[in-house]
């Protein structure tokens, strides 16, 4: 049987433009992808990516927002009064905390990525079953923005 040794952890949106093993240029069995809308975490996510650092020995994970996100956007739109499906409002109430209300229109939603990287960057790292690998400097939580119009990725301070 071949094992899996992925490098790298990488929560990212279920966009279909955002593929992490294309936006980092990586092979198959190189990265261990996790993908829920606008980076939600659950316990099914959690669990993906505790499988990585706990039973495949990650030393990396990447939060990866991305421009044009439509989860971000439909919370924003929530957050405006407008009505969602069902199913969508549940990613949309979590990413909800992210938004800057100070800004207005495209503003908001590019703010609202960022921001929605940082916050689940800093629960990832705050999580009982990995806290203590990143305390010891044996995990760490990284936070990335990929840009669909330039196609580059910066990291998320």
């Amino acid at each position: 049987m071949v094992g899996q040794h992925p490098f790298a952890v990488v929560l990212g949106c279920v966009d279909s433009r955002v593929l992490p093993e294309l936006v980092f240029d990586q092979g198959l069995g190189d990265l261990l992808t996790v993908r829920s809308a606008g980076e939600v975490l659950d316990e099914a996510v959690l669990g993906s990516i505790a499988y990585g650092v706990l039973e495949l020995g990650v030393l990396l994970i990447v939060v990866l927002g991305h421009q044009g996100c439509g989860a971000v956007a439909a919370a924003v739109h929530a957050e405006a009064g407008g009505e969602l499906p069902a199913h969508i409002r549940y990613p949309a109430d979590r990413i909800r905390p992210a938004i800057d209300h100070r800004l207005q229109g495209e503003a908001r939603i590019n703010a609202a990525v960022t921001e929605n990287v940082r916050r689940v960057r800093a629960r990832l790292a705050a999580e009982p079953a990995l806290a203590a690998r990143v305390a010891d400097g044996c995990l760490a939580v990284v936070g990335a923005r990929y840009e669909l119009t330039s196609q580059l990725v910066r990291k998320v301070p």
